[in-house]
């Protein structure tokens, strides 16, 4: 299924470029499910899939009703708990929505889209409208950093100490985890790998939506480090609200000016492996479906499902007169400076912070019995460089 993740720096028009996508993929002749947080002028508001053409499908996300849900059966599994420690329940209706509760709603109903109860809608598209660009970016990392705790947490290792739990229990005084709590992982970690299988398919890009000006400009630069680090693609910058050139206006000929201005340094940077598509302002808010039809926004193009090629490589560089060859890993990180980097190697493990990205990646196997003996950002690509640990490699005879 081709996916397409739409962001954007908040008040960028995210949802109405979402649903101007989802539109061009129905008419491209593509059945289309369109899954959005905020409701849409002439879209029906359901939150299970329903008809708005004939090829296009719509489900908004209550992330209230889902939090709801996942508390009270929280509740009834650990019922055991709950009464041991006299602790009283909580009715579904007076629950508030904590914060937080959006993103794993939206990750809910991704596996929903994906592998759950809606895959079998017949759907070859899926357009998602995602949270602001810094959010979404957190968000689309989410998975593969909450299968991590999971695993430290509750290793699945731990599980076959199961038939000893009531004797530890009376030895330590206190409840031992009850195996609800393991099957309860085990269900959240395949959704979570599902949703992280979706996002790092080859068939999924982000499509990004920014009204040029220079406060989307410096986002969106420093969304290019985001999105090499995460390894995630973008298939098309949308350019919204553009204001016609050659006004008589000088206020107006000022601001098109400076347009005009920002989108040449997106064309610079992001073309041609990003297209860029210029939406042009309206004069109003689009409401219906010509004028959604009116921004022009191309459908999504084919991609084929699979795994997408690791972007680190490694290079071998010759070591200095008498010292062994170093190994150097290697990401390019556009937009990346020595400032806001910062690495850390725990184990078979990189700790990898880029101004206010981070993440966690494993060595790869030929890097592991080496050590780190340097690290340089150059021409935006960031080296890693491992030396040979004699302790652990193989000597030549």
């Amino acid at each position: 299924m081709r996916t397409v993740l739409v962001t954007g720096p908040g008040g960028a028009g995210r949802t109405t470029l979402a649903a101007a996508t989802a539109l061009a993929a129905a008419a491209s002749g593509r059945r289309t499910l369109l899954v959005s947080a905020e409701p849409i002028p002439g879209f029906p508001s359901g939150t299970q899939p329903t008809a708005v053409t004939d090829r296009l499908d719509h489900a908004r996300i209550d992330s209230g009703a889902h939090f709801r849900a996942e508390l009270t059966e929280l509740q009834q599994r650990a019922s055991g708990v709950l009464d041991l420690v006299g602790a009283g329940r909580l009715d579904g209706e007076e629950l508030t929505e904590l914060p937080g509760s959006p993103q794993l709603a939206l990750l809910h109903t991704l596996h929903r889209a994906a592998a759950g109860d809606w895959s079998t809608g017949g759907h070859d598209t899926l357009v998602v409208d995602l949270p602001p660009l810094d959010q979404a970016l957190a968000l689309l990392a989410l998975p593969e950093q909450l299968r991590r705790y999971l695993r430290r947490l509750l290793p699945a290792e731990r599980q076959a100490a199961r038939a000893l739990r009531p004797v530890l229990a009376q030895l330590a005084g206190v409840p031992m985890p009850a195996q609800w709590l393991y099957e309860a992982a085990a269900r959240k970690d395949e959704e979570l790998a599902t949703v992280q299988a979706l996002v790092e398919d080859a068939s999924t890009t982000l499509r990004l939506v920014a009204e040029p000006g220079p406060a989307a400009q410096d986002a969106l630069r420093t969304a290019r480090t985001g999105l090499a680090l995460y390894g995630l693609r973008a298939d098309l910058l949308v350019a919204n609200r553009v204001l016609p050139r050659h006004s008589c206006d000088p206020w107006f000929a000022d601001l098109a000016a400076q347009q005009e201005k920002c989108l040449g340094h997106w064309h610079e940077e992001w073309a041609p492996h990003v297209p860029v598509h210029e939406a042009a302002h309206l004069g109003r808010a689009p409401r219906t479906a010509d004028d959604l039809a009116a921004l022009a926004v191309p459908a999504p193009d084919e991609r084929d499902p699979g795994r997408v090629d690791d972007p680190w490589w490694i290079e071998e560089e010759p070591g200095e007169e008498g010292r062994p060859s170093v190994l150097a890993w290697c990401l390019p990180l556009p937009g990346a400076t020595k400032a806001d980097l910062r690495l850390v190697r725990r184990g078979e493990e990189l700790l990898l912070t880029v101004g206010p990205f981070h993440r966690i990646v494993r060595v790869a196997s030929a890097l592991r019995r080496c050590t780190v003996s340097g690290a340089a950002l150059t021409d935006g690509v960031l080296r890693v460089r491992f030396t040979p640990d004699p302790a652990l490699w193989p000597r030549t005879p």
